[in-house]
């Protein structure tokens, strides 16, 4: 027997698991542990509630951690006040840390910590229901906001900000959240990115949807597109990118339709200062950037002020360092090769990485299958090795006698039965339970 302890549950946690168990190796067990009791990842408390088809992946990450061979174990924390590293390592002949990057990155300018200023990952986790997220407060008194970059997240936060109440109602978003968005008074929008439209990061698809929101239209100067030498003639551009600059054209050419919403896609700004209105946020102040010609920008010395009363940055995210694994703290990773993790440059067999914590918060969804595979490879070849250690007890027994309670798969069923009960009552689908206190208490009524 081989037994393997996932510690993650989004997609790259589940494809290792799944991995593992399409391996030739007879009698493999897996636990999948997760520091939270709801499985899934960002694929739960990442993706916009208003992306049916993309949340819908869940229904085929179930399908792995419904396998008789797995075990869902939630609400277990791997670190400082939960199970150490050390200790995890003596109840499994393997680990693999699939913890994604769970920071965001920051503008690095003044003001950026005024009320007002936030993370896009917050405002995310607070429409998601993440039980960490704060409560309210985002919308409140705004009538601009200004999302900093152009990158599929960055998409998603300014469709939610102009969305209304009858195109979010049928979603599982959290009924505070729902209500708050409803009540919001932010009518204008600016989007901005410091480099040009050719080297945005969205996706077309992602970037159609603004233009197909109700009441709110799309406004791009076409002065500012035409910076980039790119923009002006996209013949060598990949398919992907000179899709978007159609797209960018076709809002260019269209004369303002006085509508009650309007987003501003805007290029070649980036952020040096946050102004304060007020002891909170009411504008930022970007300087005009022109292309340097080997793919950056620099400063012109020109400057604009953008009215915002709400600002939500979205310039990427981090990894964070777990206690007792190595760190690689200029990228924000755990070193490692091919999946097994170096400690002071040497593999350290039978602990291993995957997703974003391995490689950098880069790719799509999609992009976990390959990674979580190629790390399984290693572990299966380390498996001869590994299987020789005797574990000296089930390690959900032994989780349970150093007083933790995991939440099990019978745990989080009964929390999917708790979220449909409070959209029933509320006269809508679904709707997520919002805090750790309502989703435990759920939890235990399956005894978990």
């Amino acid at each position: 027997m081989l037994h393997v302890a996932v510690v993650g549950s989004g997609p790259s946690g589940v494809y290792s698991a799944q991995s593992l168990l399409q391996s030739q190796i007879p009698g493999v067990r897996v636990d999948v542990l997760d520091r939270l009791p709801c499985p899934y990842g960002l694929v739960r408390y990442g993706v916009a509630p208003d992306h049916e088809k993309i949340k819908s992946l869940q229904n085929n990450l179930r399908t792995v951690l419904e396998d008789e061979r797995v075990r869902f174990l939630g609400g277990v924390q791997v670190g400082p006040g939960g199970v150490p590293v050390t200790r995890l390592r003596e109840m499994y002949h393997a680990v693999i840390y699939c913890v994604g990057a769970a920071t965001d990155r920051h503008l690095g300018v003044p003001g950026e910590e005024l009320p007002g200023s936030w993370s896009a990952t917050e405002f995310v986790s607070w429409y998601s229901a993440h039980p960490d997220s704060v409560s309210d407060g985002f919308t409140l008194g705004a009538r601009s906001a200004a999302v900093i970059g152009v990158g599929n997240v960055a998409v998603d936060v300014t469709r939610m900000l102009a969305r209304g109440a009858a195109e979010l109602s049928p979603t599982d978003m959290p009924q505070a959240a729902l209500t708050a968005l409803a009540a919001s008074k932010v009518t204008d929008i600016s989007m901005v990115g410091r480099r040009g439209p050719s080297q945005a990061r969205f996706t077309t698809k992602e970037l159609r949807e603004l233009g197909s929101l109700p009441d709110t239209e799309v406004i791009v100067d076409p002065e500012e597109l035409a910076l980039d030498p790119a923009y002006v003639d996209p013949s060598g551009l990949p398919a992907a990118q000179r899709r978007n600059v159609e797209v960018l054209r076709g809002w260019a050419a269209t004369p303002p339709q006085g509508r009650a919403r309007r987003i501003r896609l805007r290029f070649f700004l980036r952020p040096v200062e946050l102004l304060a209105d007020k002891g909170r946020v009411g504008a930022v102040r970007f300087e005009r950037t022109l292309p340097d010609g080997k793919g950056g920008v620099t400063g012109t010395g020109q400057y604009e002020d953008i009215e915002a009363q709400l600002v939500l940055r979205s310039v990427g995210y981090r990894g964070v360092p777990i206690e007792g694994l190595p760190f690689d703290a200029d990228h924000g990773t755990v070193p490692h090769r091919a999946g097994r993790i170096l400690r002071d440059g040497a593999i350290t067999p039978g602990e291993y990485v995957a997703g974003w914590i391995k490689r950098g918060p880069t790719g799509v969804i999609g992009t976990n299958r390959p990674c979580a595979k190629e790390t399984v490879a290693s572990l299966l070849e380390d498996a001869p090795l590994l299987a020789q250690r005797d574990l000296p007890e089930d390690p959900l027994a032994a989780l349970r006698a150093e007083g933790l309670r995991p939440v099990e798969w019978a745990g989080w069923q009964a929390i999917e039965r708790a979220e449909a009960d409070l959209g029933a009552s509320l006269g809508r689908s679904v709707v997520k339970l919002p805090d750790w206190d309502s989703l435990l208490t759920a939890a235990r009524t399956a005894g978990s």
